[in-house]
C-alpha cells in the first residue's frame, strides 16, 4: 500500500476549492465557514487527523510505505524511485524519467479532460504546496498548528509531516 499524505493545512485548502465546485458536496459561504467545519469534524469524508491517526497504526508494516505529497514536488525523481523499489519494479533511466514527467503535476492536469472527462478540471487546481497561506488567518494557522499537535504530532505519521512542512520551508 503507498500511503500519500500531505500538510493538513493545504488538504483544507484543496477542499475548499474542491467542494465549491462539486455540487453534492456541501458548499461554503466562506473560507471562514468552512475552517470550522473542517475543525470540528464535520466533512462529509471524516476527520483529517483521525485518518491520519488511523493510517499511523500501519506504519510500521513492511507492506505500508507512507510518502508525503511534500516530498514528491520537492524531488520527484527519488519519490518515483523509492516507489518504484518498494513495489520491486526495476526502471531504467529512461523509464524512469517518463514515468517523472507523466505523473507531474503539470502533465496530469494537461491531460485530464482524456484521463478523467469533465471532472479533471474539478480535480486538477493548481498542484502546489503552501496555497494555505493565500487563505489561513494568523488565528487559524494557530488553531490548525495546535491541533496537528495534540492530535498527530507526536505520532511517525505527524513526524513525518512535521519534517516536511517545518523542517524544509
Amino acid at each position: 500500500i503507498l500511503l500519500l499524505i500531505r500538510n493538513p493545512k493545504d488538504v483544507a485548502t484543496s477542499f475548499y476549492h474542491f467542494s465549491n465546485v462539486m455540487s453534492p458536496l456541501p458548499s461554503y459561504e466562506t473560507w471562514d465557514d468552512f475552517f470550522v467545519a473542517f475543525m470540528t469534524k464535520k466533512m462529509p469524508w471524516g476527520c483529517y487527523f483521525e485518518y491520519l491517526s488511523e493510517w499511523n497504526k500501519y506504519t510500521d508494516n513492511e507492506n505500508v510505505m507512507t510518502i508525503t505529497y511534500e516530498e514528491l514536488k520537492e524531488n520527484p525523481v527519488l519519490g518515483v524511485k523509492n516507489i518504484a523499489a518498494f513495489f520491486g519494479i526495476s526502471l531504467t533511466e529512461k523509464e524512469l524519467q517518463s514515468v517523472v514527467e507523466r505523473s507531474s503535476f503539470q502533465s496530469m492536469k494537461k491531460n485530464s479532460s482524456k484521463t478523467h472527462g469533465a471532472f479533471g478540471n474539478i480535480l486538477f487546481r493548481k498542484g502546489g504546496v503552501s496555497d494555505w497561506k493565500n487563505l489561513f488567518s494568523e488565528d487559524q494557522n494557530e488553531k490548525m498548528d495546535k491541533a496537528f499537535e495534540e492530535r498527530i504530532g507526536r505520532t511517525k505519521l505527524g513526524t513525518k509531516l512535521k519534517y516536511e512542512i517545518y523542517c524544509k520551508a
